[in-house]
């Protein structure tokens, strides 16, 4: 059974990884580095800042570093020297069946992915701290197209991705609930209970940011997919 989901794992990357398009290569390569997302992370912390008293913001900040020292160790400490599976661009098998863009191959071991893990533990967490529909949506769009570009570029079976998210997930929920009993505990946030604040306390007009700031992350993106492209 393990034998024919490690097989089906390979046939799926086979089928999304890459293209032909050094466009499309240039779009993954922007999406996959983590300095792409920094305007979407100060408009987070913005967020957290302006709903939040200094000692609340200080806790959520230890609670997202928290979190992704979790996600990440775990995977990269704990998962990839135990498991030992090779990245698929480091299977000499796949050599000639997977596309790789600039060479770019990673490091030994894949599974599983802390790129997914972290993705998808600081969009949940997020998702959980804020319960927006403004901003839920676009954490989901941001982890998941991290996460896919790691498949794109042939450094995850897709199998890596989908561990490594489900692990970020955990994370998130057990980070966001010690979060919420040390509130609750310490009385370090209050919860406006208006039409314009969110049921945890956010205004609603503080996510006009994140929603400006996506369609200028994806400018950025294809600018640098067609520089890409022009160059090579």
């Amino acid at each position: 059974m393990i034998e024919q989901i490690v097989q089906w794992d390979k046939e799926l990357l086979v089928a999304l990884n890459g293209s032909s398009s050094l466009f499309l290569d240039g779009i993954m390569l922007t999406i996959t580095e983590t300095s792409t997302w920094v305007p979407l992370f100060a408009c987070l912390l913005f967020a957290v800042i302006r709903n939040n008293k200094w000692r609340g913001s200080l806790l959520i900040i230890f609670m997202v570093a928290l979190l992704v020292t979790l996600c990440d160790q775990f995977a990269s400490g704990f998962c990839k020297p135990y498991f030992h599976r090779l990245r698929p661009s480091q299977e000499p098998e796949l050599a000639e069946v997977i596309d790789l863009v600039c060479g770019y191959r990673g490091s030994l071991y894949g599974f599983i992915s802390s790129h997914a893990s972290n993705t998808f533990g600081v969009a949940v967490f997020f998702m959980l701290l804020f319960r927006s529909r403004k901003a839920t949506p676009l954490l989901l769009l941001y982890a998941c197209l991290s996460s896919y570009s790691r498949i794109y570029l042939g450094v995850h079976y897709p199998l890596d991705i989908l561990m490594g998210a489900l692990w970020g997930v955990f994370c998130a929920v057990a980070v966001y609930g010690l979060y919420s009993w040390v509130d609750r505990r310490f009385s370090l946030s209050a919860t406006p209970h208006t039409s314009h604040y969110t049921a945890t306390g956010y205004r609603h007009t503080d996510f006009i940011p994140l929603l400006c700031i996506f369609p200028l992350i994806f400018i950025y993106i294809i600018i640098r997919a067609a520089m890409f492209a022009a160059s090579s």
